[in-house]
């Protein structure tokens, strides 16, 4: 279905096709269009202001087939991004990765990079709430994981330990969020246990 915005929504199965513990509805939608959809809601309540980050691009060359139409047909990073979103939360400064993965048994971390650490590392050092939001795609979970726990493992495998966080550690070292229909990730119910 079609918004008046553009935007494509997908209404979720219903309860009947869920199985055993694991939720099914949200599957086929991928953990930013979920995220993307959970601030839309914060935002629409008056909650959160929580927003996706720019990447920023350098634009190089533009085709115009057409004067109506403009494709760009070569551009470039201008810089290494941060991390995904960022926002306010409750009067405090809320910044967070998200990351996907199809493996069953840990979560790689060569899908984070260095400069993500080090801004990491700088929003806990002002105080900032930062995590990491991984979904775990075959067992269709998602967890928040302080950065706190991820900077212990990242600085593990840099002294030549391991290279991925098993899936039983994330669990233990996580919080699993819930799903529900409109906050598809309700990260915000983890950061409030945690912080208020």
């Amino acid at each position: 279905m079609n918004y008046p915005n553009g935007h494509k929504r997908t209404i979720p199965a219903s309860p009947s096709q869920n199985k055993g513990n694991h939720i099914f509805s949200n599957r086929g939608m991928t953990l930013e269009e979920d995220i993307n959809v959970t601030n839309q809601y914060y935002l629409d309540l008056d909650k959160a202001v929580i927003h996706k980050k720019p990447t920023p691009v350098q634009i190089v060359n533009v085709h115009y087939p057409r004067r109506s139409a403009a494709v760009i047909t070569e551009a470039y990073f201008k810089q290494a991004s941060t991390t995904d979103y960022n926002g306010l939360y409750r009067g405090k400064y809320v910044d967070f990765e998200a990351k996907e993965t199809k493996n069953k048994t840990s979560f790689p971390l060569a899908n984070i990079h260095e400069h993500q650490i080090k801004h990491m590392e700088s929003i806990v050092h002002h105080h900032g709430i930062c995590f990491l939001i991984i979904r775990f795609t075959v067992h269709n979970e998602t967890y928040y994981m302080p950065a706190e726990a991820l900077f212990a493992h990242w600085y593990n495998k840099s002294k030549g330990g391991r290279k991925s966080i098993p899936y039983e550690t994330v669990k233990d070292c996580s919080y699993l969020i819930p799903f529900h229909y409109h906050a598809r990730v309700d990260y915000l119910s983890i950061i409030d246990r945690l912080y208020f």
